[in-house]
């Protein structure tokens, strides 16, 4: 329960700061995906049913918020959270590049996932070529940020897992 709690409040605050000051930062038309970075971290530290669960809820949460179709970016970030997930639990190598490689891969495939599947159902009015730009840079932009957020969220999942409990 205090790992559910947990989570949404972290989702909730990176739905207010996507929303409200990330909105205006941007990289050549490109904003940071907090969504999919949150999503990516909790897949990789928690595994791929959290991931799932915490990318839809996410999702849904981002079109609701942000007045988009329904249920198009909670599919995305439910894909992208058990995807990362599954491929996490094969990947051994404790290196400090692989979240910002995880990440950075998941926001670009997750981005282009979500421009055509809005394709598909008439909602893309963009070409191409400009949404492939907008995944690589706001792949690029969340990479820039995953070392700051990467140990924070960490901690996080490291203080509301239950404590073990050894019995004499």
């Amino acid at each position: 329960m205090r790992r559910s709690i947990a989570w949404l409040a972290v989702i909730a605050t990176a739905l207010l700061l996507q929303s409200a000051a990330f909105a205006q930062v941007k990289l050549l038309g490109a904003k940071p995906e907090l969504m999919y970075l949150i999503t990516v971290v909790l897949a990789m530290l928690e595994g791929p049913s959290s991931g799932a669960i915490g990318g839809f809820a996410a999702g849904m949460g981002q079109d609701f918020l942000l007045n988009q179709p329904k249920g198009i970016s909670a599919l995305a970030l439910t894909l992208v959270g058990y995807v990362v997930g599954m491929v996490r639990q094969y990947i051994v190598t404790p290196s400090p590049a692989l979240p910002v490689l995880l990440v950075a891969g998941a926001t670009f495939g997750g981005v282009l996932f979500y421009g055509l599947v809005s394709f598909l159902l008439g909602q893309l009015s963009v070409g191409f070529l400009f949404l492939v730009r907008t995944a690589f840079l706001s792949a690029l932009y969340n990479a820039v940020l995953t070392p700051l957020l990467f140990p924070v969220l960490r901690r996080i999942t490291e203080a509301s897992r239950p404590k073990k409990v050894y019995r004499w």
